[in-house]
C-alpha cells in the first residue's frame, strides 16, 4: 500500500524529472535557433566606394534572408556616399556584434585614399582575423593587401587598376587573368561586376552549384562561372 508520504515523494520526483526534460528541450530549441540564425555579411564602407561593388553582392546575399543578413559599417558611422551620389547609412564598427560573420570590402576610387588610412586598415585586419570569410571586390583587395592579409595568398583585382593594386603589396600571389580567386577564407574578385560572379561562386562553394545557379536565374543574371578566366586581363 502506497502511503501519503511515498505518494508525495513520487510526485515530487516526477515533477522534477518533467521540469528537467522541459529544460533540456528548451536548450535544444535555443541551440537550433542559434544554428539557424542568419550569418551577417558586414560591408566595410568608406566614401567614394564603387556602387556595384556593394549593391551587386548585396542583392545576391540580401535575398537569402534565412541564410544571410546585411549590415553596413564605417569608422565614424552615419551616411557614406560616393561620386554617384548613392548614400548608405552605416553603423560604427564598435556596434558590430559577435558570432559568424563575412567581411566584404568593396573597391572604388576611395581606396586610393584609404590605403593610407591606418585606422581603417587596422580595423580591416582586426575584423578579418576573427571573421569566417573575407571577400573583396575590385580594388578592395588593395586594402586587404596593404593590411598584410594577402601575403603569400592567391588574389586578383580590377584589371584596369591591377598595377596600382599590386604596388600596394607585391607579397600577394597576384593573378592577372582570374575572374575571382579563392585562398582559404579569402575571396578576391576582379572589377565591379565580377563581385557578383564571386558572390555566386561563394554560394556555390557553401551551398552547391545548383543553389547558386538558381539565385542567378532569379535575378536574371548571366553568371560567369569560370573563376580562373576573366574576359578582362591585366597587361
Amino acid at each position: 500500500m502506497i502511503t501519503t508520504h511515498k505518494l508525495k515523494s513520487l510526485l515530487s520526483t516526477l515533477i522534477l524529472a518533467f521540469l528537467a526534460l522541459i529544460d533540456v528541450n528548451a536548450q535544444k530549441l535555443d541551440n537550433n535557433m542559434e544554428k539557424e540564425k542568419p550569418i551577417e555579411v558586414a560591408f566595410i564602407m568608406f566614401d567614394d566606394y564603387e556602387t556595384l561593388d556593394v549593391f551587386g553582392p548585396a542583392e545576391i546575399f540580401g535575398r537569402l534572408v534565412d541564410l544571410y543578413s546585411l549590415k553596413f559599417y564605417s569608422l565614424e558611422g552615419g551616411v557614406v556616399t560616393n561620386r554617384h551620389k548613392v548614400p548608405i547609412m552605416t553603423e560604427k564598427f564598435e556596434t558590430m556584434g559577435t558570432g559568424s560573420k563575412i567581411i566584404l570590402v568593396p573597391g572604388g576610387m576611395g581606396t586610393r585614399k584609404e590605403v593610407n588610412n591606418p585606422q581603417l586598415l587596422d580595423k580591416i585586419e582586426e575584423l578579418s582575423q576573427t571573421s569566417d570569410f573575407v571577400l573583396s571586390v575590385c580594388t578592395g583587395s588593395a586594402l586587404l593587401a596593404k593590411s598584410g592579409l594577402l601575403d603569400g595568398k592567391k588574389a586578383t583585382s580590377n584589371k584596369r587598376a591591377f598595377s596600382w593594386v599590386v604596388s600596394q603589396n607585391p607579397e600577394a600571389d597576384w593573378d592577372k587573368k582570374a575572374r575571382w580567386k579563392v585562398d582559404g577564407k579569402y575571396y578576391t574578385s576582379s572589377g565591379v561586376s565580377a563581385g557578383m560572379d564571386m558572390a555566386l561562386g561563394f554560394l556555390a562553394d557553401r551551398h552547391g552549384i545548383d543553389f547558386a545557379r538558381k539565385v542567378a536565374k532569379e535575378i536574371e543574371y548571366n553568371w560567369i562561372e569560370d573563376k580562373d578566366n576573366d574576359n578582362f586581363v591585366a597587361e
